[in-house]
């Protein structure tokens, strides 16, 4: 954990967090969070683009633009949203401050059509805030707003900018029309207001639960127990979780990560992964199995709002080594097993029958994917073979980065890598296919491709184009390898050893990202399509089919990040102009 009392702000920050993440609301990540310290910047810019600011501003700015801290930017002094009723809405404020401010803080208004009325408890309110980045891989590094702080009071330094983000959660029974508003920001006791208006659309988005886009990002409940320092698997444990993993059903998560077998991918983060499944081999050679931890683990996760599908990882680990308590000798195993050899079936064979028993008797067997991550075609015919020899039912789910119809065909939830430039793994007709067999096909992002992508210094409509992408190539969906295995001091330094910046978590443990606000964006955006498409004609849908080619073509290699958001929100103004 990040080591909070060498900087004297708070002597006990473990009880500190910990208290406000018993005070979370479903859905919203903290109302109080850890003390903003950022780092400083690595690339100043000169101080003289400050010459001709006189007096401290306030406007409206682009939520396509990640605002630099000591920058001049322009802004705005209106600005125009528009959404559906249960849809939440982006726009982003900067304060501009030349002299120092004590005290900065923000407020809205409630806003108003007619006698109709959106509370201002229904408006979120952050602090963007500083954390370094990289600009390329394993290269130079950039200070990025992405962490959001719940906007209280702050102090602002001389000559830089503090960027605000506002979420309007549009509640699903407003009433449709145009509502106006304000943002009023205080700095050192002078006022600034600027006005703003939203245009609610009668249609109505369903509840995230309800969402067809399959989002799949990989939670890692072992990072929360070292950052918060708290036992793992303790009730302070799953206390610390809650808010993390409530916020990430609120962006419509359908999946369940669980590790079955330890370190699945070796110990690729800060917190590798332990099984959540005891295995031992009795002196008389016969196996036992202890289920407690996964089953509270998805029994949580049920009562976070994440219920549709649970994914078991990995038979096919990335080092191959399988781990058991052998109570013959009193000592703990970890051995390296070949697929397709005899031990790996007299190891494999066992468990995955008695798995499949227990799976069944919770009622949990139908939502569980056999899981395996980026393993050639050799051994995961291997895997197939022992996987359906437990239980020929066994549903496998699979990210791989090459296309073969031998290995779709036999997974139910298969996920390809995004590679901008080049054709999608899947003809539209194979897509088709595997949806009509009940089977769901997704896109992933990691370490690559370099754009689009959702690093701590990705332009922001990058994240809002994923959720845009699925709908361009009818995929269901999207998958992420990180949703918060945090690195060692998250909320200041978002770089790792391994991977490019931002690379292994999207959330903070007291708050949303930029990217991860923008992605919720881009999944609505996909619902949307999904369902104003339902009632087009046939030159309306042209018309919309013909604005995603666009959105499919995007080259992310020579298109500059302003190029590409206008081809995001071009496609954004042809939806509106279609709903109606």
């Amino acid at each position: 954990m990040a080591n909070f009392n060498e900087i004297n702000l708070i002597t006990d920050m473990k009880s500190f967090l910990l208290s406000i993440a018993c005070l979370l609301a479903a859905g919203s990540m903290a109302s109080a969070q850890a003390p903003v310290v950022e780092m400083k910047d690595p690339h100043p810019t000169s101080p003289e683009v400050w010459n001709n600011v006189k007096t401290t501003g306030f406007g409206w700015g682009s939520i396509d633009v990640r605002y630099k801290k000591d920058a001049v930017p322009s802004l705005g002094k209106a600005l125009s949203l528009n959404g559906w009723r249960g849809e939440r809405v982006n726009a982003q404020a900067v304060l501009v401050a030349p002299e120092a401010v004590g005290s900065f803080e923000v407020s809205s208004s409630d806003l108003k059509c007619g006698k109709s009325v959106i509370p201002s408890s229904a408006i979120d309110k952050y602090f963007a805030t500083y954390v370094m980045g990289e600009v390329v891989f394993q290269g130079d590094s950039v200070l990025a707003a992405d962490r959001l702080v719940r906007a209280g009071k702050m102090a602002v330094e001389a000559k830089t900018v503090r960027p605000v983000w506002v979420t309007v959660n549009i509640p699903r029974d407003a009433a449709p029309g145009k509502y106006k508003g304000t943002l009023s920001a205080k700095a050192d006791g002078k006022t600034f207001t600027i006005p703003y208006t939203l245009e609610v659309s009668k249609r109505v988005l369903p509840e995230p639960k309800d969402w067809k886009f399959h989002l799949d990002l990989w939670q890692n409940p072992y990072a929360v127990a070292r950052y918060f320092d708290v036992p793992l698997w303790s009730e302070e444990h799953f206390s610390a979780m809650r808010p993390i993993m409530e916020y990430l059903a609120s962006m419509g998560e359908k999946v369940i990560t669980t590790s079955i077998f330890q370190y699945p991918w070796n110990k690729q983060t800060e917190d590798p992964f332990e099984s959540m499944i005891g295995k031992f081999k009795g002196v008389d050679g016969s196996w036992k199995y202890d289920y407690s931890v996964f089953d509270k683990w998805v029994e949580f996760m049920f009562s976070c709002g994440i219920t549709q599908q649970i994914d078991c990882y990995s038979v096919l680990p990335w080092h191959l080594t399988f781990e058991y308590f052998d109570c013959a000798t009193n000592f703990s195993v970890a051995k390296r097993m070949e697929p397709g050899s005899k031990e790996y079936e007299d190891y494999l064979l066992p468990f995955l029958t008695d798995f499949a028993k227990h799976l069944k008797a919770k009622g949990w067997f139908d939502k569980t994917c056999i899981a395996m991550d980026e393993r050639p075609k050799e051994l995961l015919e291997h895997a197939y073979a022992i996987v359906h020899k437990a239980d020929k039912d066994f549903k496998i789910e699979g990210a791989i980065n090459y296309f073969g119809p031998e290995v779709a065909e036999r997974m139910y939830d298969i996920s390809f890598a995004l590679r901008p430039g080049l054709p999608v793994q899947m003809k539209p007709e194979e897509v088709a296919s595997h949806h009509a067999n009940g089977k769901k096909v997704t896109f992933y992002t990691c370490c690559s491709p370099q754009r689009p992508n959702t690093f701590t210094d990705s332009a922001p409509a990058e994240s809002a184009y994923l959720g845009w992408y699925a709908a361009a190539t009818g995929y269901n969906g999207y998958l992420r390898w990180a949703y918060n295995s945090w690195v060692k001091n998250p909320c200041e330094d978002s770089r790792f050893r391994t991977w490019r910046a931002g690379d292994c978590y999207l959330v903070y443990p007291d708050g949303p990202s930029i990217c991860s606000q923008r992605l919720i964006e881009g999944i609505q955006d996909c619902e949307k399509i999904r369902i104003v498409r339902e009632g087009l004609d046939a030159k309306k849908a042209a018309i919309l089919d013909a604005q995603l080619q666009k959105i499919a073509d995007i080259d992310w290699e020579k298109s500059t990040d302003a190029e590409a958001a206008k081809v995001i929100n071009d496609a954004k103004a042809t939806l509106r102009a279609l709903e109606k």
